[in-house]
């Protein structure tokens, strides 16, 4: 039988609207569409560069209670409100994908909390699964 576990980070959304930050199946990781919120603190900057770069420790933490690192990631999707936003996070998105090259998808639409600037979701593939 094919292991499926969630991961949970402490998010008060993960409780409140009912799905867990990352979910294992096999060798495959889904990580859930994840914003700049430090969920330890539930803060979040209003600085977008500062959002995506705790987006990333966030699917990093994620992705390592996973067994995966962000070598390990096939497939991200980035969602924004506002267009001009995505450029500046570029310097940061490459730091961790720019070796890894995982296929991509930006799109502009709408976020749950109007404080949110980015949301980035991405799908894994585990090399010891």
């Amino acid at each position: 039988m094919t292991e499926r576990r969630s991961i949970l980070s402490g998010s008060t959304f993960e409780e409140q609207i009912g799905y867990a930050r990352a979910v294992v199946d096999g060798d495959r990781v889904h990580v859930s569409g994840t914003t700049g919120f430090d969920y330890t603190t539930m803060t979040i900057s209003e600085d977008v560069v500062e959002q995506a770069e705790q987006c990333l420790r966030n699917i990093g933490a994620a992705l390592a209670e996973a067994g995966c690192t962000f070598a390990d990631v096939v497939r991200v999707r980035y969602l924004l409100p506002e267009r001009a936003d995505f450029e500046p996070c570029w310097p940061v998105l490459r730091r961790c994908f720019g070796e890894v090259r995982p296929a991509a998808t930006m799109l502009v639409c709408g976020l749950a909390d109007p404080r949110m600037r980015i949301e980035i979701e991405v799908d894994a593939r585990r090399s010891d699964g």
